[in-house]
């Protein structure tokens, strides 16, 4: 939420993205604010293989079907944040009630049929009964991944894993390795920004799950620029060929990774061998906690990330339909809900030794 990252997502000229701030005032003083934007957005986004290949037909001959120009608050690329910042002498429910009637003048202005109010984890679910008071109906959004670092050191990771893991981690490290393949990890990546957008949108066109913004290369060229060493791309080569890439961001104490790129889109061991370098760089790095985001979720629990479900609120923002809104954004959608998975020994659950 600071300004400095919105002022990169402004500049970075993302999809047909439209940005303003609602501040929150009381007695003339600023208690909260809130990211506020446009976006056109597939309503079937997280829709079933079935639904999108009957999508997919309908949309040659009309290709914005189910497309809306959509009013969100929150963080328009795939991070998992808050949807406000608030003061703590103010109450999460003044707040909300303020940003409800703002956001519904907004829709009206800007045409927006859907408004969407995200994302939520399970520390916000004190919210649901706040929002439901305006209208909105609480739905399933993709989970996020999580794992929290408990190790000093890799060996340690390692370690805390049980054995079928830990052997079938060491087998794609290995078979890597043999491969010819290696990393490096660069803080000052501006000049590598177009190829660096190239490998992103070779996976972000080949994605079954899930598609939203659309990186652009001043994103890429502009993040060093703007975060500083906060910001970190792990480099991945074949020899001398340069294969892929994960861009990572410190947030305080929680590493995020945030986009993966490769110059041919698959799951393969590669893919194994670079999520478990980002694990790896995590506990390097001193990480209290990695955030792995959407997607892909059974290569992260096999390397010990816990599944936490994210909700939205959603409503209509005309009163006569919004009842049918929270029924027909279930009925499009269906989100994966991975069950866990113990990586971890139960004795020591990752905790380091002495």
């Amino acid at each position: 939420m600071s300004r400095e990252f919105w002022g990169l997502i402004e500049r970075s000229g993302m999809n047909d993205f439209t940005y303003r701030y609602v501040v929150v005032y009381r007695q003339g003083q600023a208690v909260a604010i809130a990211g506020v934007y446009t976006v056109t957005t597939d309503i079937a986004i997280f829709a079933p293989p079935w639904i999108r290949r009957v999508l997919g037909g309908i949309r040659r001959l009309f290709p914005n079907f189910l497309k809306w120009k959509m009013l969100e608050c929150g963080t328009p690329i795939t991070i998992s944040s808050p949807p406000y910042i608030r003061s703590p002498d103010v109450s999460d429910e003044a707040v909300v009630d303020a940003l409800s009637a703002e956001l519904r003048v907004l829709a009206r202005q800007e045409r927006c049929l859907i408004i969407v109010v995200r994302d939520f984890e399970p520390n916000a679910q004190h919210l649901r009964p706040a929002f439901a008071r305006h209208g909105y109906h609480w739905t399933d959004s993709l989970p996020n991944t999580y794992l929290d670092i408990r190790w000093r050191s890799v060996a340690e990771y390692h370690s805390a894993m049980r054995s079928y893991f830990r052997s079938k981690l060491h087998k794609h490290q290995k078979r890597n390795r043999a491969a010819g393949v290696r990393h490096e990890l660069v803080d000052d990546f501006a000049h590598l920004a177009e190829t660096l957008c190239a490998q992103w949108m070779e996976v972000h066109t080949h994605a079954s799950e899930f598609q939203r913004e659309v990186l652009t290369p001043a994103f890429y060229r502009d993040l060093p620029a703007t975060m500083g060493k906060r910001a970190k791309v792990l480099l991945f080569y074949r020899g001398d060929a340069w294969v892929g890439h994960a861009l990572l961001l410190m947030d305080g104490g929680m590493l995020r990774w945030l986009y993966v790129g490769r110059e041919v889109a698959q799951n393969d061991s590669l893919y194994i061998y670079i999520a478990a370098t980002v694990v790896e760089t995590a506990i390097a790095l001193g990480a209290t906690r990695l955030e792995m985001g959407l997607t892909t979720y059974p290569i992260k629990q096999d390397l010990g990330a816990e599944v936490v479900p994210i909700r939205l609120a959603i409503r209509a923002s005309w009163g006569l339909i919004n009842p049918f809104v929270g029924l027909g954004y279930a009925l499009l959608n269906k989100v994966p809900q991975p069950g866990p998975r113990q990586v971890f020994k139960s004795s020591a659950a990752g905790e380091p030794t002495a």
